[in-house]
């Protein structure tokens, strides 16, 4: 399915660009790859957006730049599409990592802002409300478009998901593993919260929403007194404290630590 694929990475520093998404090993088998490097706009649907509009492509992908996709994920992506084409074709959006209507995660990733692997590996695709911005991947012809009104570069995942949702197409987590080379997120950026608020006042009617950082509710006391943001700020200073390793800090060589995870993963295995 290679020449029908297109990947779209938002860049914002170059260096980390090239040291992870744009030198995973994915790429370095994939025939005919299409990449569109989106640099300059001030907000993810507009870069989305402006690329979709590019692209020839029916499946696109569109990936942060700290991620690295490992070999196997485009075997991982088209078992995912196989079996969608099955039980439900005119899906709406799919990512590596979700949340429920009941606020339960879904996905399986490996961490590097966390120093950690995200939930557990699952078998087949499996339906959320929202998707984690790391990685979405819609059809063209499904007609989705990202939200240019929303501000900055959060939540334009739970957005699309919840358009999706609005028009009668499901949306999934796929069991597509990857690393993803974060910095630790103590607190969140004033943004982020002005984005929590557009999409509560845009989607009132469907509150609470679940997404995989935050519950958005009516009220905007959530962000204020949220308890896993006071407690990851004491497992911050704690974690610093102890003179932690790694699991904070962005990883410096993201190829050989996959190499190692990849290692362990097939070690691991009966």
């Amino acid at each position: 399915m290679d020449n029908e694929l297109t990947f779209t990475v938002p860049v914002s520093d170059d260096d980390v660009a090239k040291s992870n998404i744009l030198s995973s090993p994915l790429f370095e088998s994939m025939i005919g790859k299409k990449i569109i490097v989106q640099k300059g706009y001030k907000s993810a649907a507009k870069a989305y957006n402006a690329a979709i509009d590019k692209a020839e492509s029916e499946i696109l992908i569109f990936v942060h730049q700290d991620i690295i996709l490992p070999k196997q994920w485009i075997d991982n992506l088209d078992a995912s599409l196989a079996y969608l084409e099955k039980i439900d074709p005119a899906w709406g959006v799919l990512g590596c990592h979700g949340e429920t209507k009941e606020g339960e995660g879904r996905g399986y990733l490996y961490c590097a802002g966390n120093g950690r692997y995200i939930l557990e590996p699952f078998d087949k695709p499996e339906k959320v409300q929202t998707l984690d911005e790391i990685v979405l991947i819609i059809r063209k012809s499904s007609g989705l478009r990202f939200d240019e009104s929303l501000p900055y570069f959060h939540l334009y995942g739970t957005d699309i998901c919840m358009t999706a949702y609005e028009k009668g197409m499901n949306c999934y987590a796929i069991p597509a593993f990857c690393l993803h080379n974060s910095n630790k997120t103590v607190i969140f950026p004033n943004e982020f919260f002005e984005c929590c608020n557009y999409i509560r006042k845009k989607w009132t009617n469907y509150l609470p929403i679940y997404t995989p950082c935050v519950k958005i509710t009516s009220s905007m006391y959530f962000f204020i007194l949220k308890e896993r943001w006071i407690r990851a700020l004491k497992y911050y200073f704690t974690s610093r404290l102890r003179h932690a390793n790694h699991g904070f800090d962005r990883l410096d060589d993201p190829l050989e630590f996959l190499s190692q995870l990849e290692k362990a993963q097939i070690a691991s295995k009966p």
